[in-house]
């Protein structure tokens, strides 16, 4: 139980300024980083054995980094060794175009799940990676080439958390936004093209960073980034990075704040293993926003796997699998044992399940019940120790990818009899 909340992986609403169609998945928790596909003409059921395997690598190397893709190509990150890398594949078998060293295995302050945990974010022609040891790295995504780098630790006196850094950058038009932690910046604006700093936030209490990622809601008119970092919840503003709030009830007791938060508008859902699941309606009058707790529970869906919002309820797995929530009220409309404990995504009215024990699950999106519309297992299963599958799970043109540690599986769930 206690290696459910440890792991760190890096974990928005708003549309970004990022690359590729909509079937693509150009960074974390997909193109409007809310774990959630636009696209359609997918298997609404899966057969008995599950999708096709279409392939898989056993070599990848290691680590918990979830893939981005874009068009012909797959960006993830991997450690081998002591070194962390950026490395590309072409979709069609898997093989690699690239690989580029972007830093070193940032140090654990214990010896649990050393490794790259970030998704890279894919904007143009660039491609933005951030290794566990606080590397930021801009590389062109044609062929890996570095165009700059920064360190969050020594450019910012950073304080990552004790599992080192986490989360995916984020880019947000021609601003890169991300979190060394600590009082002098706890989170930080750069230039996407060149790396020079627009601002630098200093957060109230110097946060270490946690394990989430930035993502971007407007409140009154005033757009601004939510963060989850090691005290709590936190907002600023866009423009000039300006405190504006905090919640701090769900970092309560927790040693790490993993899942990034449910945007919606003026409403925020944060959640933590061990601290619990909250809901905070943000109030802006005049230059000030209050977080207005809406509810809080223990026991709505707090796993590192992360949580979806769709048509008012909220979905997401904790200890008692997989949950559905009325998302302003806290209302649990139903809760099924599931794959248990898992990350999440959705796409074409389904919610694909990657269990933490490794099974993989679709189910309908309804708030009616509980309806699974296949299960599979994939082949081949890396032998975990005490890491689980944290890796989240990624939907894009027609293909669904999982990995876990060293192995990556491409699954084939498009609906050839869609549209006939």
């Amino acid at each position: 139980m206690k290696t459910r909340w440890l792991f760190l992986v890096a974990f928005g609403l708003a549309v970004f300024s990022l690359v590729g169609a909509a079937a693509d998945w150009p960074q974390w928790r997909g193109p409007e980083r809310n774990g959630i596909s636009k696209e359609t003409g997918l298997l609404k059921e899966w057969p008995k054995d599950g999708p096709k395997l279409v392939w898989q690598l056993k070599d990848i190397g290691s680590g918990y980094s979830t893939p981005a893709i874009v068009d012909d190509r797959i960006y993830l990150e991997s450690n081998r060794d002591d070194d962390e890398f950026a490395i590309a594949l072409d979709i069609k078998d898997g093989k690699e175009v690239w690989s580029v060293k972007i830093g070193k295995v940032g140090k654990n302050k214990g010896p649990q799940y050393p490794g790259t945990r970030s998704t890279p974010t894919v904007d143009g022609d660039a491609l933005y990676c951030l290794a566990s040891d606080g590397d930021l790295v801009c590389l062109e995504r044609d062929k890996g080439k570095i165009r700059w780098r920064k360190n969050l630790k020594t450019d910012f006196e950073g304080k990552p958390g004790n599992w080192a850094y986490s989360e995916s950058p984020l880019v947000d038009g021609e601003v890169l936004v991300c979190t060394p932690g600590g009082a002098k910046a706890t989170l930080v604006a750069l230039n996407k093209n060149t790396g020079e700093v627009i601002w630098k936030s200093e957060v109230p209490g110097g946060d270490e960073a946690a394990y989430a990622s930035v993502t971007v809601t407007d409140v009154g008119g005033v757009k601004e980034y939510v963060q989850f970092l090691q005290k709590g919840v936190v907002g600023v503003d866009a423009k000039t990075g300006k405190f504006l709030w905090r919640y701090g009830k769900t970092a309560e007791n927790s040693p790490a704040n993993i899942p990034t938060p449910v945007v919606h508008g003026d409403y925020v859902y944060s959640s933590s293993g061990r601290g619990g699941a909250g809901l905070v309606k943000l109030k802006a009058e005049q230059d000030k926003v209050e977080a207005e707790p809406v509810y809080f529970n223990k026991d709505l869906p707090t796993s590192i796997g992360g949580a979806v919002l769709l048509d008012d309820h909220l979905y997401g797995t904790s200890g008692k699998g997989l949950q559905c929530v009325e998302f302003t009220t806290g209302k649990v409309k139903w809760q099924d044992k599931s794959v248990g404990p898992g990350s999440i995504c959705c796409a074409d009215g389904r919610l694909y399940l990657h269990g933490e024990k490794g099974e993989v699950a679709l189910v309908e999106v309804t708030p009616e019940a509980y309806h699974e519309k296949g299960r599979f297992s994939p082949p081949d299963q890396p032998k975990r120790g005490m890491s689980q599958a944290w890796a989240y799970p990624v939907v894009a043109n027609g293909r669904l990818y999982l990995r876990d540690l060293g192995v990556l599986w491409c699954y084939d769930v498009k609906d050839s009899q869609a549209g006939k």
